[in-house]
């Protein structure tokens, strides 16, 4: 039976091991008036300044996957709460709060952009950044399907979802977890 084809993006799933589950985020500032627009799901990565950003393809200072961001509405003066960045934000009173899943522990469901084999477990590969949806601020990124030895995720296995666990078609969910993360796997500061 064929895939369902709808990428959503990194969702959180649990945690490797026995670890609790707690569906926890830390919070991260956004620069004031960054340009880059970020949707839930999308994979982060920490700047040089401190803030974060969407990290696009194969970027290795990962800090986690974005869930949502709270600022003051530059227009209307209100605190808000967005599924996403829209991108050059300019507050005038306050920052951009963004909440982040950044336990590099954490374990994620994404749907795969190709066909995966079983063969892909344990092996690594990077994310296939693509812009998602304003209207439900949901990420569309998917996971590439070219397992190698070194990129942004650990395939950990399959996916329980029945309409979308069939390997031998395009387009199956998958389990993955961080590869190269700021505070697992990366040796240098950002």
């Amino acid at each position: 039976m064929a895939n369902l084809d709808a990428p959503f993006g990194f969702r959180a799933v649990g945690e490797l091991g026995s670890n609790i589950q707690n569906g926890g985020t830390s919070k991260y500032l956004i620069a004031s008036g960054e340009s880059d627009v970020i949707y839930k799901g999308d994979v982060v990565t920490l700047e040089t300044a401190g803030t974060i950003t969407v990290s696009g393809n194969a970027t290795t200072a990962n800090i986690g996957v974005f869930n949502g961001c709270f600022y003051n509405d530059p227009t209307t003066q209100k605190p808000t709460w967005s599924n996403y960045y829209p991108g050059s934000i300019t507050p005038t009173v306050g920052n951009i709060e963004a909440f982040i899943y950044d336990d590099p522990n954490k374990l994620f469901e994404v749907q795969a952009n190709g066909t995966l084999a079983q063969t892909a477990v344990g092996d690594n590969a990077d994310q296939v950044y693509a812009a998602g949806s304003t209207i439900n601020g949901a990420s569309k990124s998917e996971l590439g399907s070219v397992a190698g030895a070194s990129a942004q995720f650990r395939i950990v296995r399959i996916c329980g979802d029945p309409a979308n666990n069939d390997i031998s078609s395009a387009n199956s969910n998958w389990i993955v977890r961080f590869n190269e993360h700021v505070y697992y796997n990366f040796n240098t500061g950002v």
